[in-house]
């Protein structure tokens, strides 16, 4: 006799992950209750447990999971677009719909809540630490880029200018979870694109005639 195939998953993981993300975001990591996750994903607890092991084990997914698409929105903004300015204006913007996407507005989910969690877990802290240095270098590749053809000026360390551009990302996310406006933040990212990206006037050419 043939073996019956087991059951296949009536469930799309990706939905469930989105949904942990969306559960987590609200309350953080220890406490968010495994029943709180079962009702907002719509699994029951073992089946919950089945697909994705503990709660800390789903945790951890759904950060990779969310940084999965981070890295995907990374790459249509910080990489593709030429222009320095209207890169970063797109990449905190950007930011900004993300962390306004709920009501009260709930920030980023990886750094408004697994900092807390870094101590106590190494994994949680491990990926963590990998985003940020992740961020910091595509970061720094793009000022390094921008200062290279002449878009920036020769004295600017990329790699100090991408902690600050990231540095720009933490501090919008935090002050949207804390309930600071998103007008405001917006005027904030204005002007951080000023600061992070001046304008460099052209050199006058030697030798010259005035009229």
């Amino acid at each position: 006799m043939k073996r019956s195939r087991g059951r296949p998953r009536q469930f799309d993981s990706e939905t469930v992950l989105d949904r942990a993300v969306a559960a987590f975001s609200v309350q953080g990591y220890s406490a968010t209750s495994l029943d709180e996750l079962a009702r907002a994903t719509g699994l029951n607890r073992p089946s919950l447990y089945n697909a994705f092991g503990d709660k800390e084990a789903l945790y951890l997914q759904a950060l990779e999971h969310f940084v999965a698409r981070l890295r995907a929105a990374l790459a249509d903004t910080v990489v593709a677009e030429r222009d320095l300015p209207t890169a970063l204006r797109k990449l905190f913007l950007g930011a900004l719909a993300v962390y306004f996407a709920e009501r009260p507005a709930l920030g980023c989910f990886v750094f408004c809540t697994a900092p807390v969690e870094a101590v106590a877990h190494p994994a949680v802290r491990a990926l963590t630490l990998g985003l940020v240095e992740e961020l910091d270098a595509l970061l720094g590749a793009r000022f390094a880029a921008a200062r290279d053809a002449g878009e920036l000026p020769t004295h600017l360390d990329p790699a100090q200018m991408a902690k600050l551009a990231q540095a720009t990302l933490h501090t919008l996310a935090i002050r949207a979870r804390a309930g600071e406006s998103r007008a405001s933040l917006e005027r904030f990212i204005e002007h951080t694109v000023a600061v992070l990206a001046p304008v460099t006037k052209p050199s006058r050419r030697r030798g010259t005639s005035r009229s």
